[in-house]
């Protein structure tokens, strides 16, 4: 019964997903951690974590990049932990997609870029006015995340735009968790997933 598992999620792909972490994650990078996945497919999966916010404003990261941003309501905007891979590179997650010069286009309305030529808009006040800045990634080896997911380390659920861009990052976790019609502080350790 165990290969039959194994091998029905090797066929899923949780692009445009969140992964819940499960009160039992010990792993300190990911407890209590929503994540967006970006990409999945039979090489394994890319996702940015959406609700840890670091101590680094857009506007220090704007004045870091030399890039200048007009917005004042952008200004304040934290910068994410985006995750434990490649912590000093910038992603940006958007609505809508756009045209940039290094995008992975998630599904018709959202995209992952991580060229400059997305700040220098955002800093002049054009699109995407829906956006999210991380620095790093998280990032699962062929196969991982499927084995992640049997060992109920992971909630999953169809992502929600709205959760991603409207919320504030402290309210995205719960969010997630009432598409699933569950509360996080009720959540039994031995869970599936969805």
């Amino acid at each position: 019964m165990k290969w039959f598992t194994i091998a029905t999620m090797s066929q899923l792909d949780l692009s445009h997903h969140f992964l819940i972490a499960m009160p039992a994650m010990d792993d300190s990078v990911f407890a209590k951690s929503l994540t967006y996945i970006c990409e999945h497919n039979d090489q394994g999966a890319l996702g940015i974590v959406v609700n840890r916010p670091i101590s680094l404003t857009l506007r220090e990261l704007f004045e870091q990049v030399k890039v200048p941003l007009e917005s004042e309501e952008l200004k304040s905007m934290p910068v994410l932990f985006g995750g434990p891979v490649q912590t000093d590179r910038g992603f940006v997650l958007h609505d809508p997609v756009g045209h940039w010069q290094s995008t992975l286009n998630i599904n018709d309305k959202v995209g992952l870029t991580t060229s400059k030529d997305i700040l220098e808009a955002v800093g002049g006040g054009q699109e995407p006015h829906h956006l999210l800045v991380t620095l790093g990634y998280a990032g699962w080896a062929q196969g991982q995340l499927e084995h992640e997911l049997a060992q109920n380390a992971w909630l999953s659920v169809a992502a929600s735009e709205h959760i991603l861009f409207d919320l504030p990052a402290e309210e995205r976790l719960p969010a997630a968790m009432a598409l699933l019609g569950i509360d996080y502080a009720t959540l039994s350790e031995e869970a599936g997933h969805a």
